[in-house]
């Protein structure tokens, strides 16, 4: 069996690739951090009509009808990119929240625990709450991440659990994304980086280190690939392990190959690793992710 993607989701992915290098380069990644706005409504509309939050959404919807599996590509750059904002949420909101599959509307939802939501003082709506109509108030939560606000509410509203294997699928392929960046960045540090009259990337610690790094990316994002075709919540619970511990790992594994200079507020990698901690806490927790796979194992050795 040849598990790869097609023509056509290659292009799928090659354009949404370009889309966001030319939208949001790392110089619109930085003036987000500066400025500490997180959605810009501008590019979200412009993501609405390339049809990013449409994807799944039946044509005589007026989405583009594709699957799950060309979600997971269009999701998996926009982890590379770090594109922040309620991504997830808004895509699962398409055709249920006024606005959300065009880009006119920010839907959040309430995907973390202890009563924290991300993205609430910039959202429209929330998903799952009785009417999608308006947002409870919260108050402000320090966020690790800068460019994910979140916000604490008394009683979070909203049922999420239909949302919540398709939402921790696409979160898993966000940090694929992430982790596959992070690899890049190391790897073209590591040829750069000279020391002792060579490149950094020439001592055998340092190859060792980018190459589990990538061993970590492709298993993760061979396990989303599965999930995306399969739907099992299973091997999304486990797509979502593998997924948050590559984005996480290989993120501080990079920064141990930038050494000092990764730990700069001028260098992004220090904002992979933030990102992947909050994303590692959303839809699907590790601990909740065991629980699942173990109550599997349980019922099929019964």
């Amino acid at each position: 069996m040849h598990f790869q993607p097609t023509e056509e989701q290659r292009d799928l992915r090659a354009g949404v690739r370009e889309l966001l290098a030319g939208r949001y380069g790392r110089e619109a990644l930085r003036a987000s951090v500066d400025t500490g706005v997180a959605v810009d409504r501008g590019l979200w509309r412009e993501l609405g009509e390339a049809g990013f939050f449409a994807l799944r959404l039946p044509e005589s919807a007026g989405g583009v009808g594709l699957g799950l599996p060309e979600a997971v590509l269009v999701f998996e750059e926009a982890g590379r990119a770090l594109l922040p904002g309620p991504l997830v949420a808004t895509h699962l909101a398409a055709g249920v929240v006024p606005g959300a599959a065009a880009g006119t509307a920010v839907v959040t939802a309430f995907d973390l625990a202890g009563g924290l939501v991300a993205h609430l003082g910039e959202a429209d709506a929330v998903l799952g709450e009785p009417g999608a109509q308006g947002v409870p108030a919260g108050s402000p939560v320090r966020s690790v991440d800068p460019l994910t606000p979140l916000h604490r509410v008394e009683s979070p509203p909203g049922d999420v659990s239909e949302h919540r294997s398709a939402g921790a699928l696409l979160t898993a392929a966000l940090q694929v994304g992430s982790a596959l960046r992070t690899v890049e960045l190391a790897v073209r540090y590591a040829g750069e980086r000279e020391q002792f009259g060579q490149p950094i990337g020439a001592f055998q610690a340092v190859k060792h280190l980018c190459a589990r790094m990538l061993v970590r990316a492709e298993v993760a994002r061979t396990a989303v690939y599965a999930a995306a075709v399969t739907g099992d919540p299973g091997e999304v619970a486990a797509a979502k392990l593998l997924a948050d511990e590559a984005a996480v790992r290989g993120a501080r594994d990079c920064l141990q190959v930038h050494g000092g200079m990764g730990f700069t507020w001028e260098a992004d990698v220090h904002l992979h690793l933030k990102r992947a901690w909050v994303r590692a806490e959303q839809w699907r927790t590790a601990g909740e992710a065991e629980e699942l796979l173990a109550a599997e194992l349980l019922d099929s050795a019964a």
